[in-house]
C-alpha cells in the first residue's frame, strides 16, 4: 500500500516511522508546506526505520487543488495537520479514491466530514475522522467494553491525559501536541450524554479528582472534542457518558479566568492597525510558556459500568529514549496509522462514514497496538488486571 501523510510535525512524523516499518506499506509520502521541516523529517524516519520508504513533498495544506493532485496515485491519506484543513483534505480524497484518516478534535468539521458519507461511499472509499487517542483509541474501546457488558451501560467514562514527568510550577504543563488542538479543547463545548440524552456543556467544568496507581492525585475536567460520535452512537443504551482531560491539581483553577476573560475567542480586534484574535496570542503564548521536550507520560482510562458490574481498558505509555517518540506521538499517531492501514487492507470493510466505536475491530485493534509495544490492560467487576492480549509480539 501506498500512504500519503499530510503534516510533517510531532504526530505526522510518528505515523510516517509507524507506516514505513510495515512489510505492508511500499512507501510513505511526507507532505508539509515547510521545507526545511521536510528535510530534518526525512532523514530522521529513515534513519529511524532502516530504509528509505519515506520521501518528501512540499505543498500547502489549505490548498484543494495541490492536495487532490498529491494524494493520487496513493491507496490512504493520513491528516495531521489542525483541525480546520480537514473538510477540505477529505474531499480532495474522496475525488482522489483515497481512503482518508484525520487527528480530528472539532465536533463540527466532525460532522460536516461525515456529510460527505455519500460520496466517499459512491467513490468506494473509507473516511474515519477522530482517530487519534481521544477520540479515535479511546472510542474504539469504549465501544468493545460496552459489547463486553452486554450492549448496554448505566455510564461510559474516559479520562485521558498527557502530563510532563516532572511537572514545572505554575501550570504544571508540557504542550504535547498541536496548540490549536489544545485552545479547541479549552474553549468549545463539550458533548456529552446525561440522563441519556446528548448535550452540551462548557469545557473547564466540573473538576473531581482522578486517582491511577503509581502517580499523584489529578484533576479531571470536561474539555471539546473527545467524545466524538459516542453520544449519537449510544444514545438510548448508554445514559451517562463523557471524556474528561487530566491534568496535575490546581491547572483548571489557572485556565477557567482565562476562558472567561474571553482570552481563547477568536473574535477579531483592531490594535494599532493591525488585526488580531486573542486566540492567536494565547496560541503564542502556550507554545513559549508550555513547550519544552522534557519526558512525558499518557494516562489513559475507559470505564463502562452498568449495575453492579464494571469493566475498564487503561494504559500508561512513557517517552521512548530509543526512537525519542513521545508517548504522545505514540498513542495518537499509531492508532490514526492502524485504522488508516485496516481500511486500505480491508480489515474495516466498511465505505463512507467510520465510526471507531462500531466499525473498527477492537480485538484486532488491540493486536496492533500490542505489537507496537503499548500495553492496554483490562479489568471487569473484581478490578482484578489482566493484559487485554495474552500474548504479542512486543517491538519498539
Amino acid at each position: 500500500m501506498k500512504i500519503i501523510v499530510i503534516g510533517a510535525g510531532m504526530m505526522g512524523r510518528a505515523a510516517a516511522y509507524d507506516m514505513a516499518r510495515s512489510e505492508r506499506v511500499q512507501s510513505v509520502t511526507l507532505a508539509d508546506s515547510d521545507e526545511a521541516r521536510l528535510g530534518h523529517a526525512i532523514e530522521q524516519l529513515n534513519k529511524l526505520a532502516g530504509n528509505e520508504k519515506v520521501r518528501a513533498v512540499r505543498f500547502d495544506a489549505a490548498d484543494a487543488g495541490a492536495a487532490l493532485d498529491v494524494m493520487r496515485g496513493h491507496d490512504g491519506v493520513l491528516s495531521c495537520v489542525p483541525y480546520f484543513y480537514n473538510l477540505g483534505l477529505v474531499k480532495a480524497a474522496i475525488r482522489a479514491g483515497c481512503h482518508f484518516a484525520d487527528l480530528g478534535g472539532n465536533n463540527s468539521v466532525v460532522q460536516q466530514e461525515f456529510e460527505q458519507e455519500l460520496s466517499a461511499q459512491a467513490a468506494g472509499v473509507a473516511i474515519a475522522p477522530d482517530c487519534g487517542l481521544s477520540p479515535g483509541m479511546a472510542s474504539i474501546l469504549g465501544g468493545e467494553l460496552i459489547r463486553r457488558i452486554g450492549g448496554k451501560a448505566d455510564a461510559l467514562r474516559i479520562y485521558v491525559g498527557g502530563l510532563p514527568q516532572k511537572p514545572r510550577p505554575p501550570f504544571n504543563y508540557q504542550l504535547v501536541f498541536s496548540v490549536e488542538g489544545l485552545i479547541n479543547e479549552y474553549c468549545e463545548p463539550a458533548k456529552i450524554l446525561r440522563d441519556g440524552k446528548v448535550i452540551t456543556i462548557e469545557p473547564l467544568t466540573e473538576v473531581e479528582s482522578f486517582h491511577m496507581e503509581g502517580f499523584p492525585e489529578l484533576e479531571a475536567f470536561h474539555t471539546s472534542g473527545g467524545t466524538s460520535t459516542l453520544p449519537e452512537t449510544f444514545q438510548g443504551k448508554v445514559g451517562e457518558c463523557f471524556e474528561k482531560t487530566l491534568r496535575y491539581p490546581g491547572h483548571v483553577s489557572m485556565l477557567r479566568p482565562l476562558y472567561d476573560l474571553g482570552l481563547f475567542s477568536s473574535e477579531q480586534y483592531r490594535i494599532d492597525g493591525a488585526m488580531v484574535t486573542p486566540r492567536q496570542i494565547m496560541a503564542r503564548l502556550f507554545e513559549e510558556k508550555f513547550g519544552g521536550n522534557d519526558p512525558e507520560v499518557t494516562l489513559l482510562r475507559v470505564e463502562a459500568k452498568h449495575g453492579d458490574v464494571t469493566a475498564s481498558f487503561s494504559m500508561v505509555d512513557s517517552t521512548d529514549d530509543r526512537t525519542g517518540l513521545t508517548s504522545m506521538m505514540r498513542t495518537t499517531a499509531w492508532p490514526a496509522s492502524i485504522v488508516l492501514q485496516m481500511m486500505i487492507d480491508g480489515q474495516i470493510a466498511k465505505r463512507g462514514g467510520v465510526r471507531q466505536e462500531i466499525d473498527v475491530p477492537a480485538q484486532l485493534f488491540l493486536n496492533a497496538m500490542a505489537q507496537r509495544g503499548i500495553t492496554i490492560n483490562y479489568s471487569i467487576e473484581s478490578g482484578t488486571t489482566q493484559p487485554a492480549l495474552a500474548a504479542a509480539a512486543q517491538e519498539n
